[in-house]
């Protein structure tokens, strides 16, 4: 689809009679663009799993694209990284240039996993599209690609110069990517205007939103070790420091009941709250009995949606993931482990720095608690990732063309949110490239992305076609 979208000219009607003819003709075509969706979710494109299998059905969906090598793994073992699409349409000077950022790759997904249909087969049901990818991030990636081929159907000048930039391999952390922005700054990117990227969702079921700014994200393992090989606790149980319960303690003293890091400084560089931020929350349309319930959670930290809201996008939080090491498995087991690392992570709000929060969990409190135990194992913190947050002027062009565009596909102002979790490449683009950087969603809050019986509505995929259509030419009127 992509490649004889770039082949061939486009003629000109007005494109104020034309938004209405875009929008018949992809409501008329909606059963052969679900069709595409349905071929593109049936190639496997798992790039998590080290397995050649797979990385050859990456390997089907991305063809005539920028060579980026190979990927060493830790076992040893060599696999080719799928190439890269760089792609264009249109060069004229006077019109902005938008670019489109999407992924192809998937996570994992298999039946057996609880999928109440084959996840490589794209299955309707009440209107709902369920397969992997389909809303992350197939169906987006369709979206644009329906929105610009229906100027071409209707042989209608496109208001915008349009580049993509597709990968296979966002899910195993973009791989090559950041290297391959930073070659082609001066080259593909040179008359980029705009970065475009829709890889997540709204926070509601039928209410659209805009997102402008994501949380980063330090990563850490706290390693306390004895010795290599496990104890047998009713030989050494009471004469030794052990390993767990110094781990246990190093993990509580973390983060209390409420949620509160208590690690000292943590929240001292956190971005001021501003009235003009607050009364954003307040509009954002969120049910909270509802999200309470579709989440299955009991009793939520806070009461108010603000609270809720600012707590999830930007408040730090911090979480224990697990402890390697530990018996873990079902039956009883009188077993002291000899050595065991914990993992945890903290999600990074404006303005704060990796690195100093790095020394913050390091120096400033990890080895105070752990020194305070005055036990004779060995502590080793190490912080294996450190992504910084993202976030966006709202006031610019391409925000205003994407309020626009949804008032008039959709009749509401949207929700502008931010999103809780880390998306690298949006601060890729915005520090390398130098451009507005935006993120517009077009699926519903229970897609259910990375999970089991993930979708996309028919409804959202037809209505996110419509809204591309619309944002190019409210972005061309803004430029």
């Amino acid at each position: 689809a992509l490649l004889l979208l770039l082949q061939g000219g486009m003629a000109s009607p007005a494109p104020s009679e034309g938004l209405e003819q875009l929008f018949r003709h992809l409501e008329l075509q909606q059963d052969a663009l679900v069709q595409t969706l349905k071929e593109w979710v049936a190639i496997e494109s798992d790039s998590v799993q080290p397995s050649p299998r797979f990385r050859e059905e990456l390997f089907r969906m991305i063809v005539d694209s920028v060579d980026t090598g190979s990927q060493q793994l830790p076992d040893g073992q060599s696999l080719p990284i799928p190439p890269i699409i760089l792609a264009e349409l249109g060069n004229d000077l006077k019109k902005p240039t938008v670019c489109f950022y999407g992924h192809l790759d998937v996570q994992p997904a298999a039946r057996g996993d609880g999928w109440l249909t084959d996840p490589y087969t794209l299955t309707e049901v009440d209107g709902k599209l369920y397969g992997r990818g389909a809303t992350d991030n197939k169906g987006p990636v369709l979206a644009w690609i329906n929105a610009v081929s229906a100027f071409q159907a209707l042989e209608q000048d496109l208001p915008v110069n349009i580049k993509f930039i597709l990968e296979g391999m966002e899910e195993a952390g973009s791989v090559a990517l950041e290297e391959l922005v930073q070659k082609e700054k001066d080259r593909f990117f040179a008359g980029v205007d705009y970065i475009l990227i829709s890889d997540n969702l709204w926070v509601s079921w039928r209410k659209p939103a805009v997102t402008y700014g994501t949380r980063g994200n330090s990563y850490f393992t706290v390693e306390v070790k004895c010795r290599d090989q496990d104890f047998h606790s009713g030989t050494f149980g009471g004469i030794l420091n052990e390993p767990m319960a110094d781990l246990v303690a190093l993990l509580g003293s973390l983060v209390d009941s409420s949620g509160h890091i208590l690690i000292p400084g943590i929240y001292d560089h956190v971005a001021s709250l501003t009235e003009e931020e607050k009364n954003i929350y307040k509009s954002i349309d969120l049910d909270l009995e509802e999200y309470r319930n579709s989440s299955q959670v009991k009793k939520f930290l806070f009461d108010t949606k603000e609270e809720i809201l600012m707590h999830l996008w930007r408040y730090p939080s911090l979480s224990i993931h697990g402890i390697e090491g530990a018996f873990d498995e079902p039956g009883a087991k009188t077993v002291i482990p000899g050595r065991v690392t914990g993992k945890f992570s903290i999600r990074l709000v404006p303005h704060m720095s990796a690195s100093v929060v790095e020394k913050q969990v390091t120096s400033h409190h990890l080895e105070d608690v752990f020194s305070k135990r005055n036990s004779s194992n060995h502590m080793a913190v190490s912080m294996v990732l450190g992504l910084p947050p993202w976030i966006a002027n709202i006031s610019d062009n391409q925000y205003l063309a994407a309020k626009r565009a949804i008032r008039t596909v959709f009749g509401t102002d949207p929700d502008m949110i931010r999103d809780g979790s880390t998306i690298p490449i949006a601060r890729i683009f915005q520090e390398i490239i130098g451009k507005s950087v935006m993120m517009l969603p077009i699926g519903a809050v229970d897609d259910g992305e990375h999970s089991q019986n993930e979708k996309i509505n028919r409804w959202n995929y037809i209505e996110g076609s419509k809204l591309f259509a619309a944002f190019f030419l409210e972005l061309a009127k803004l430029h």
